[in-house]
């Protein structure tokens, strides 16, 4: 486990590294997570022992992990109430963001579910 949390920490800093020097704007920790998604993906196919025990080993890690992940909101949260005069200053700023957010949201995925759709129904 504590190879497996060392392997998804060092992806995170190389996902980091990257997204500082090529100025991305995607964030760091998302970088990671792409990084670690093709690894697991490029590794799926691998037969070697080892690479298997590892990447079995990186999946179960990362599961634990997801079931700490409301502690993680435990600090925004606090930030949000430390700083609600700024919320309730940017209010309807933030719901305006939200409702057309959650709109274009369900817009793209039901284009994206019709297209899929209509592949199946002609493939």
């Amino acid at each position: 486990m504590l190879v497996a949390i060392f392997i998804i920490f060092i992806l995170q800093l190389t996902g980091e590294a990257l997204q500082k020097y090529f100025d991305l704007a995607i964030p760091g920790p998302v970088v990671g997570l792409m990084l670690m998604l093709c690894t697991l993906m490029i590794t799926k196919s691998k037969t070697h022992p080892s690479i298997i025990s590892l990447r079995t080993s990186i999946i179960n890690t990362s599961e634990q992990l997801l079931s700490y992940l409301s502690l993680l909101f435990v600090p925004i949260g606090v930030g949000v109430i430390m700083h609600l005069q700024l919320l309730e200053a940017q209010l309807l700023r933030i719901l305006v963001v939200i409702v057309v957010g959650t709109i274009c949201t369900m817009i793209f995925t039901s284009a994206v579910f019709a297209k899929i759709n209509k592949a199946k129904d002609n493939g």
